[in-house]
């Protein structure tokens, strides 16, 4: 996904001269893949309920390696088109699942830091699709954009050979009664013995299942498929998971609407805004932006098991304001002046590093880290595809509606637009998402968001949750 993300943002300005597209298609192309991936992160919920954690990824490879052949012969518009919507729906399904797979497990203790490892492979492979828009750039028009979309068909590969070598999710694995290959697989990634014992007890006290129990197989008369979910989760949820639900939606939202893809995926036309004119400058420049997402990104991983979610996230919205000023500021300079202001083209590619800087050190892989942790074990597979869904939406939203929105309001508008959403995120995170450090992800995460007054479940709900769950 991150290759394919990185690539396009190039491929992109070939596939305009090669298939004489317009602005607006050019827009569909860009985000069509985002909207597409609603239909993958909504299924696989259920569907990892179903086959499991391990299995639904390579479920989205396959599905992805399919999209990505028929971009990389992208005969006309139509055909990539439809290659960018079947890509889509295997980003859906990885984007999920992962995050997921990774809190669960994970120990306590570097839960944060292994569930952010997703973010930083897709900005490894973002760097590798800039790197590949430089190296294939001089090809032959008609086979240069191709080529370079089809290679995406590699790390589709080595992602499904990878992970059926991986374990299963302790997790799903005690839903579905299989107490001893549960052990088996929390021996095999805890510190001790005596933590996996620990963990395997937590984790069956959630599903419903006696501590005590010794059995290696657990006779479920209705195993653990996802039923009345929805139901706990939209229609007559609890004041706690009420409160989950509005931090998912609401920091899956603001992690797209702050400008984040606008900068990704059309870099070279700012580039070319701020008066870096040729190809190969624009390109390079690129380049830098994969190089910093990702080096940055290593910083989130380092100080969000050590400094906290809460603080890494308000930290980088901060550097993300003052850095869409900045470009907002100097790109209105441009846009007005008649001469070529090398001081600019110079400011605004460091405003955009920053901006990237920032992102990466924090609300891009804390957002999946944290909407991965914060649901009840029963709600997570399908609360987690929520989240993922409302973050396509918004990133389809964005990706289609950039060059629309900065001819109408200027491209320095848009920023200072992007920095106005910044604040009210920056508000909402401080006022609605409470420190999830070091809560164990079983007992102790839907007290964080419990506040005094709230009423317990009654006994009859209590009842029902007990039926549905054993």
């Amino acid at each position: 996904m991150g290759y394919d993300t990185g690539v396009m943002s190039g491929a992109m300005i070939f596939i305009q001269e090669d298939l004489k597209a317009t602005d607006t298609q050019i827009q569909v192309l860009a985000g069509v893949l985002n909207a597409c991936a609603l239909v993958g992160s909504l299924t696989a919920g259920r569907i990892s309920d179903f086959i499991g954690r391990r299995y639904t990824i390579v479920v989205g490879a396959a599905v992805f390696f399919l999209g990505s052949l028929l971009m990389g012969l992208g005969l006309n518009f139509a055909m990539l088109i439809a290659g960018r919507c079947i890509a889509g729906v295997g980003v859906g399904y990885a984007l999920m699942i992962a995050p997921v797979y990774s809190a669960e497990i994970s120990t306590t203790s570097s839960r944060g830091c292994l569930s952010s490892l997703p973010e930083i492979c897709i900005s490894i492979g973002i760097l590798f699709g800039y790197l590949a828009n430089y190296l294939f750039r001089k090809l032959p028009l008609i086979y240069g954009w191709r080529v370079m979309l089809g290679v995406a068909m590699v790390p589709s590969v080595a992602l499904a050979l990878s992970v059926i070598l991986m374990p299963e999710s302790p997790r799903w694995l005690v839903m579905q009664g299989r107490i001893k290959d549960a052990r088996g697989v929390l021996l095999r990634v805890s510190n001790s013995k005596e933590e996996a014992e620990r963990r395997l007890g937590d984790i069956k006290a959630a599903v419903g299942i006696d501590k005590g129990c010794t059995d290696d197989l657990v006779h479920v008369t209705s195993k653990h498929h996802g039923e009345g979910v929805w139901k706990d989760l939209l229609l007559c949820p609890t004041p706690p998971v009420r409160r989950i639900l509005t931090a998912t939606v609401g920091i899956h939202i603001f992690q797209h609407a702050t400008g984040i893809e606008a900068v990704l995926l059309y870099s070279p036309r700012i580039f070319k805004k701020a008066g870096l004119m040729t190809k190969n400058q624009q390109f390079l420049a690129t380049i830098g932006i994969g190089v910093f997402k990702t080096v940055f990104i290593l910083v989130a991983i380092l100080l969000v098991d050590k400094a906290g979610r809460r603080k890494v996230l308000l930290s980088s919205l901060t550097g993300m304001i003052l850095s869409l000023v900045g470009l907002g500021v100097v790109l209105t300079v441009v846009e007005h002046s008649p001469h070529r202001l090398i001081w600019a083209q110079i400011l605004a590619v460091v405003f955009v590093l920053s901006f990237v800087s920032s992102f990466s050190s924090g609300i891009g892989p804390v957002t999946w880290v944290y909407c991965s942790e914060i649901f009840p074990l029963r709600l997570r597979a399908q609360g987690a595809s929520l989240g993922v869904a409302i973050n396509r939406l918004m990133n389809s939203a964005m990706s289609m509606s950039f060059i629309s929105l900065y001819k109408a309001i200027t491209i320095g508008g848009a920023f200072f637009l992007f920095a106005g959403i910044g604040v009210v995120a920056w508000v909402f995170y401080f006022c609605c998402l409470p420190e999830t450090k070091g809560r164990a992800l079983e007992e102790e995460m839907e007290e964080v968001f419990t506040k005094r007054g709230d009423k317990k479940p009654s006994k009859q709900h209590a009842v029902e949750m007990e039926k549905v769950e054993i």
